[in-house]
C-alpha cells in the first residue's frame, strides 16, 4: 500500500517522463507545487521502495515496478472519469477532480468490478487511453487539426489540454469527442481554421483552439 503523496509523485513523475527522459526535481517541484527539497525527500523514500531510479543532479526515472504502479493509477483515474460522465452525467469539465480523489482507492477488484461494469471502454470521456489490467493502453491514430487539409473530414478523438475554461469552450461550441467536421477553409493570415459540424454549419476556430483538438481522418461523402 501506499500513500496519497506517493502516488501522487508517482503519476506525476509519469506524466513528464515522455519519450524516455529524465524528469528534474524542479520540475516535479512545479508540478507538485512544493519545494525541491521536499521533493528530494520524496524521491529518496520512493528510490528505497524501488519506484524509480534516481541520482542527484541527474534527475529521476521509474523502474519497471514504479511504471506499473502509475498506469494503475491512470487506470483509476480515467475510469473513474468515464463512470461519472456516463453514469452521473457529470460534465466532461467537473470531473477532473473528483476522480484526482478516487483515484486513491486501492481495491483491486472495486476497479475490475468497474471496468466491467463500464463495459472495459477503452479511452476517458477526455479521449485518453485507458489502460487494462495489465497496464495496455490501445494506441488511437490521431493528428491535430492545425495538420488537417482543407475538405477533409475528421472526428474528434482527444483534447490536449483539459483545463476547465477549455473545455467550457468547447461545451459552448457544441464541440465533443466524437464530433464529426469537415474543414472548410485554412487562413494563413493567423492560421485560424474554419469548421462546420452538424451543430455549428460555419465555426471558425482559432490557431490556439485547433492546437488542442485531435482529430482522426474519416472518409465521408456527406458534409458534416
Amino acid at each position: 500500500m501506499y500513500t496519497i503523496s506517493e502516488e501522487n509523485y508517482i503519476k506525476s513523475i509519469y506524466h513528464l517522463q515522455q519519450h524516455n527522459r529524465n524528469v528534474t526535481t524542479n520540475e516535479l517541484a512545479l508540478k507538485l507545487d512544493t519545494k525541491p527539497a521536499s521533493v528530494t525527500d520524496m524521491l529518496k523514500k520512493l528510490k528505497a521502495k524501488k519506484l524509480l531510479a534516481y541520482e542527484k543532479y541527474y534527475g529521476v526515472q521509474l523502474t519497471a515496478e514504479g511504471k506499473k504502479l502509475a498506469l494503475g493509477i491512470v487506470r483509476r483515474h480515467r475510469l473513474w472519469e468515464y463512470f461519472l460522465v456516463q453514469h452521473l452525467k457529470f460534465g466532461w469539465s467537473e470531473v477532473h477532480e473528483i476522480a484526482e480523489q478516487l483515484e486513491h482507492i486501492q481495491s483491486p477488484m472495486l476497479v475490475e468490478r468497474l471496468d466491467v461494469f463500464l463495459g472495459e471502454p477503452r479511452f476517458d470521456p477526455h479521449g485518453d487511453p485507458i489502460p487494462d489490467g495489465k497496464g495496455k493502453m490501445e494506441n488511437q491514430h490521431r493528428i491535430s487539426l492545425l495538420l488537417v487539409e482543407k475538405g477533409t473530414h475528421a472526428e474528434i478523438c482527444a483534447v490536449g489540454n483539459q483545463t476547465p475554461e477549455l473545455l467550457a469552450m468547447l461545451d459552448a461550441r457544441q464541440l465533443f469527442i466524437g464530433t464529426p467536421l469537415l474543414v472548410k477553409n485554412k487562413y494563413p493570415f493567423d492560421n485560424s481554421i474554419e469548421i462546420s459540424t452538424a451543430a455549428m454549419p460555419l465555426l471558425n476556430i482559432s490557431e490556439q483552439l485547433a492546437s488542442q483538438l485531435f482529430v482522426k481522418i474519416i472518409n465521408s461523402t456527406t458534409h458534416a
